[in-house]
Parts: structure tokens; sequence; C-alpha cells
């Protein structure tokens, strides 16, 4: 097998630190705490959500197990695999905490360099915990950022679509909620331009009541300064609206310097396609953690494991959309340095990676409908 030559520390720095080319990010104020509630005095910028606006449209499909993320161990003949996938549109949000649970069951005992498969979120924050652990590591990968899974994620710190709830057992409950405590209080130490991380304000827009389900309430402690808006308050056209402070990630920037960080700490990446079990026992570590993500269905038989397919349209940039929204039906709304995302679909099953321009337009005019409607005063 053919392998492209490793990447390290002397190479970055020849490549300028370039890997992704991501745009700065411009006119944001970023602050480590959630701010104050926010003051309605202000009117909210609306989006201007126009087909002519449209600057791509991308398809992520994210691995999705109804019962829940998996994090365990398994004997590979001489090897230990530690798997860490199948975290569906959680993926960024519980990134940090999943792997820190993988890195604390694989660690105790280990002696030796250690490997990680993939190099999207969950590779790269495990790769890292495991650095800081004091572990040589090397990531093995088929692809690098800017092409990875977790570079289409849209970057709201909120863990949806992780599981089904007729599904979910105590014991997952508690592992949930493990990984999420530790990724939010880790997050909150890289809030700034350098990973692309700020707080926001994120808007709830119902036509009902406004009542926590089931994952809010689980990580309730996480979802600060919330509450429900008054009418005179209410700048939307939803009869009820809520509120609370929420981080938001820029995959792209978040990921670049993610990198580097590994390649610092003399970390080495090695672009490599496993396509079975018998090419991973040739590795060297015997010590390996799968976060493969959907290529762990293949890999390791996870038969419950499938693609939940999400499209997003990107809009040109609008530096003065300083908030978010989610709605009942699904929509939703996050502002980039690199485009306003719009989002608002979930398709299981289905892999196909070609957008449709059906669902652009469907996007479109649904957030051009939530900007038209939008008053203040």
């Amino acid at each position: 097998m053919i392998s492209a030559p490793p990447l390290n520390r002397r190479s970055l720095i020849a490549s300028g630190a370039s890997l992704l080319g991501a745009a700065a990010l411009s006119g944001c104020t970023t602050t480590g705490q959630p701010s104050a509630l926010l003051s309605q005095k202000k009117c909210l910028s609306p989006v201007r959500a126009a087909p002519g606006r449209v600057i791509r449209e991308i398809v992520g499909l994210r691995p999705f197990r109804r019962s829940g993320f998996v994090v365990r161990r398994q004997a590979l003949g001489d090897q230990q695999i530690v798997h860490n996938y199948g975290h569906g549109g959680g993926g960024i949000t519980l990134s940090w905490g999943s792997s820190r649970l993988a890195v604390d069951l694989g660690l105790p005992g280990h002696r030796g360099p250690v490997a990680v498969l993939g190099a999207g979120i969950m590779g790269l924050t495990t790769a890292r915990l495991l650095q800081e652990a004091g572990q040589a590591v090397t990531i093995y990968t088929s692809k690098l950022p800017p092409f990875t899974t977790s570079n289409i994620a849209g970057g709201q710190w909120y863990p949806s679509n992780v599981f089904r709830h007729s599904a979910l057992t105590p014991e997952f409950q508690q592992q949930f909620i493990a990984a999420a405590e530790y990724s939010y209080q880790r997050y909150q130490l890289l809030v700034g331009e350098r990973y692309g991380i700020r707080w926001m304000p994120n808007y709830e827009l119902s036509s009902s009541p406004i009542n926590m389900g089931r994952t809010s309430r689980m990580i309730a402690s996480m979802l600060p300064d919330r509450r429900t808006l008054s009418p005179e308050e209410n700048q939307f056209a939803s009869a009820h609206v809520g509120v609370w402070q929420a981080m938001f990630i820029e995959p792209a920037r978040f990921l670049r310097e993610l990198q580097r960080d590994i390649l610092i700490a003399d970390g080495q990446i090695k672009v490599r396609h496993f396509a079975n079990r018998a090419q991973i026992s040739e590795l060297r570590e015997t010590l390996i953690f799968n976060c493969t993500g959907l290529g762990t269905g293949q890999l390791f038989d996870d038969e419950e494991l499938i693609p939940l397919r999400g499209q997003l349209s990107i809009l040109l940039p609008q530096p003065e959309i300083d908030y978010a929204y989610t709605t009942s039906n699904g929509l939703y709304m996050f502002p980039r340095s690199d485009g306003i995302v719009l989002g608002g679909t979930s398709d299981a099953g289905n892999a196909d990676l070609t957008p449709s321009s059906q669902t652009t337009r469907y996007l479109v005019r649904g957030h051009n409908a939530i900007a038209d409607a939008m008053r203040c005063g």
C-alpha cells in the first residue's frame, strides 16, 4: 500500500500553516463568558435570504445510531481498539467529552505509541487529549480537513440528532451527559478569534408554548440565560420565542487550528485508507482509537450505524447578523465569517452527497419568510 508522506511540524511551518486557508473572522467581538440577557432595545438585522445570495450548497452525512454513540473497547488480536463514533448531529458538540471518555477507557496500563483512525473532529480531539496525557500519537486518515464530514457541520454547541428517545437507556444517558459536560467546559477555554468560537443568543421560534425537550432537560445547566421572551421583546412573527446564550464553533477554523496544535506537539498525520480490519492489524501501534465515523460500519460491522443526510445552503456573509435561531419545524440559521448557514433537513439512510436544488429553494424560501416577518419597535 502506498501512503503519502507524514505531516509534521516542519512541513506544517513550511506550508505557511495554511492547510485550509479559512477566511479570517471579521467584525466579531468575543468573550469568554456568556453575555447578559440580550437587550431588546436593539433591532435584530434580518437575514437577506435570496437565491442570488447563495454561494454554495453542501451535503453532509452524520454517522447516526438510534441507541447513541459508542465508546467501548475491543480486542483485535494483540491490539486494543477503543471505539469513539456514531455521534449523529452532535459530533462537534460532544467531541471533547466523548474523546475524554475514550482516552480514559483506553490509556490505563498502556505503554508505547498510540494510533488514531480518522481526522474529523473526534479523531483530532482524541489525538490532542492523548498528547496532553504524554502519548506519542499518529493519526491515520483517508481524508484531511477541509474534506471531512466535520467540516460540513453547522457548528452550534447543542447535541441534536444524537439518539432516538425510544432507545435511550440510563447507561447511555449517563455517558451522554458526561460527554456534554466536559465538552461544554473545554470549549469555553477556547473562545476567541483563533479557534473561531463565540457566544451568541440563540432564539427558539415556535407556534406553541416553549417547552424543554428531553435532550434540553438533560443539559439544562449548559443552556445559560435561557428564558421565554415577552410579547414586547419578541421581534419574530412566531407566537412563542425562547432564547439562550449558546457557543458557536466555526468548523473550518477550529479544525485547522486543532490540527496545527497536534502537529506542533510532534504528532504525525499519515494519509492512509483502511479497507478492512486486516489492514488495521498491520499497524505497529498496539492501542488504536477508532474515530472513523460512518466508516466504522464497514470496518467493524456495525449494522445500526446509518447516514443521516443533511443539506446546507450558505449565503454571502452578513457581519451585522449577531444571533442565531432554530424553529419548531427544524429550520436553523447560524451566522459565520464564511457565510450565513441555512439548514433544516434530516434524511435517515440517504447517502447521496449531491445537493438538491429543490432543497435549496425550500431552505431559502423558509428563511426568507422568517426574515420578512421580523419586526422591531
